[in-house]
């Protein structure tokens, strides 16, 4: 059984589907096999798009999590590849840095229940009777 985190990434699609494909032409399901290859070629040909599509550096702060001028400095020092002009900075999805999302807080330890003295007591009588 395949488990959730065997799922391929969006990028990982395409190779996954062609191999579906090949499996189904094996069988002789060429009809379906020939669709799977297309979507397969549409979704190459739109995450190539996506990746070279090229972001100002006020769009680029905003997906990347990264401040504008912090992504400037990176530009300007030849870190990151200039896709825009000279003074118009512009930088190909393909080669923005992305922060790692935060971390949502560790769920405080549940703490061991309170009990009384005469609880503990009685807990331990009946644990002996038992």
């Amino acid at each position: 059984m395949k488990r959730v985190t065997d799922r391929p990434t969006v990028e990982g699609l395409p190779a996954d589907w062609r191999k579906q494909a090949k499996s189904l032409r094996r069988y002789g399901g060429e009809t379906p096999a020939t669709a799977i290859e297309r979507c397969a070629d549409d979704l190459d040909a739109t995450l190539r798009e996506r990746d070279e599509t090229t972001l100002s550096l006020v769009e680029a702060a905003r997906e990347s999590g990264y401040s504008r001028d912090h992504l400037g400095r990176l530009v300007r020092d030849g870190k990151i590849p200039n896709a825009g002009r000279p003074n118009a900075p512009r930088i190909a999805r393909r080669h923005l840095p992305r922060k790692a999302p935060a971390q949502a807080p560790l769920a405080e330890e549940p703490r061991p229940r309170e009990r009384s003295n005469a609880q503990i007591v009685q807990s331990i009588i009946q644990r002996g009777m038992e």
